[in-house]
C-alpha cells in the first residue's frame, strides 16, 4: 500500500516519540500533533491494518519492520533537509517547517544528491 503524507507523518511521530519514551500510545500521538483523539485512532487503525504498526493489549504502539523503514527514512529526510536549510541561513523554525513539507515530495535521487553535497561541505 502506498502511504499518503499523513500516514508518513504519523509513522514519523511514532518514531520520534519511541526515541523519547519506553512506549507510545494514541493519546501521546494526539498530544504531540494536536490532532483529535478520534483522528489519531482512525489513522493508527489504518496503519495497523496495513502492517506498519502493532498495538499490544495495553495500547502500546510498536513500529513493525515496514513502518520502521518508512519512519526512519522520513525522519532522516527531515533532519538532513532541516540542517541544510539552517546552513543556508534559514531560521530553525522555518527550516523545520519547510523540511516537513519537502520530506514527503522530494525524489530519492535528489535526496541522495543533497546528502552527497552535505558530505562535501
Amino acid at each position: 500500500m502506498q502511504l499518503l503524507e499523513s500516514g508518513e507523518m504519523y509513522l514519523e511521530t511514532i518514531y520520534i516519540l519511541s526515541k523519547k519514551h519506553n512506549f507510545v500510545r494514541s493519546v501521546d500521538i494526539a498530544n504531540h500533533t494536536g490532532y483529535s483523539k478520534p483522528s489519531v485512532s482512525r489513522a493508527v487503525n489504518l496503519l495497523k491494518d496495513n502492517g506498519y504498526i502493532s498495538i499490544d493489549t495495553d495500547g502500546h504502539i510498536k513500529l513493525e519492520e515496514s513502518g520502521l523503514a518508512v519512519a526512519s527514512a522520513i525522519y532522516e529526510r527531515h533532519t538532513i533537509l532541516t540542517s541544510l536549510l539552517c546552513k543556508m541561513g534559514v531560521s530553525d523554525e522555518t527550516a523545520s517547517a519547510d523540511a516537513c513539507k519537502m520530506e514527503h515530495v522530494i525524489s530519492k535521487e535528489t535526496f541522495e544528491k543533497i546528502k552527497e553535497f552535505i558530505d562535501k561541505i
